[in-house]
């Protein structure tokens, strides 16, 4: 299978930090059509700066950023600000870890969803809610057509996050990057995310990057995981290989401390 993802030798550097200290620093890997890669580290590991890298999130003019980071074929990095958001908007949809900050309080939920078929395409009004509806179904939300003049703070946790990658997949994108997306919920909701961003992949093919410090929620979902540890990638291979076989100490650290039955953390 083609790539859709591909990210060589990407360094990060902000421009505040000592000359030696890279919060990315040569980190490469890639993803194919239709997998689900999770990226795992504590914080500060790095993986929230390589997922801002991707979605263009990085702020200009505060860091040196240098390698490459390819999205179906397209060199990223070297974009302009519109050439990005016109490739981004097609080709990778996000959903944040969480939704009620990333969310305008004072706009109706529909047009939220809408604000990427807004932004790149010619669509009428009337076409958009349509979208918008079929996404917010697609997202397995229920009465789509009474959440869609809601506000924000009218609906649940759950509910904000279907809503999020409603919003995430209405260009249907090649991409899904969903960072730390069940974190604020509870452990029953994030069962039910999970399933949906599962269902979403085999569905329409859809490759995900699962960003997460939670190594219990990538071995549900993920095929694949790739471990950072101060801006490198220290482990890249299959989920199960990793937890029956952990070859770096500060992987082996991070499953000795998932809580089980008999090993809470309290």
């Amino acid at each position: 299978m083609a790539d859709i993802l591909k990210v060589e030798n990407l360094k990060v550097h902000f421009h505040d930090a000592a000359p030696d200290r890279f919060a990315v620093n040569g980190v490469s890997f890639n993803i194919s059509e239709g997998e689900i890669l999770g990226l795992v580290g504590e914080s500060g590991s790095g993986k929230s700066v390589t997922a801002m890298s991707i979605s263009g999130l990085l702020p200009r003019g505060k860091a040196d950023v240098s390698g490459s980071i390819t999205l179906d074929g397209s060199e990223i990095l070297q974009c302009s600000e519109a050439e990005l958001l016109d490739i981004l908007g097609e080709e990778l949809g996000i959903v944040f870890q969480e939704p009620m900050t990333s969310m305008n309080p004072v706009m109706r939920i529909g047009p939220q969803i809408e604000e990427c078929l807004r932004v790149h395409t010619k669509m009428s009004k009337a076409q958009r809610k349509e979208f918008a509806l079929e996404a917010m179904a697609m997202a397995e939300l229920d009465e789509p057509e009474k959440i869609y003049n809601k506000y924000p703070h009218e609906l649940s946790g759950g509910m904000l996050q279907r809503v999020m990658i409603a919003a995430a997949i209405i260009s249907r994108p090649k991409l899904l990057l969903a960072d730390e997306p069940t974190t604020a919920l509870d452990v029953t909701i994030q069962a039910e995310i999970l399933q949906l961003l599962q269902r979403l992949n085999k569905q329409y093919n859809m490759a995900i990057l699962l960003i997460s410090h939670n190594l219990h929620v990538v071995r549900k979902l993920c095929k694949r995981v790739a471990v950072m540890q101060r801006g490198k990638i220290i482990e890249d291979r299959p989920v199960e290989e990793i937890f029956n076989d952990p070859r770096h100490e500060y992987t082996q650290k991070l499953i000795a401390a998932i809580p089980t039955r008999d090993k809470k953390l309290y």
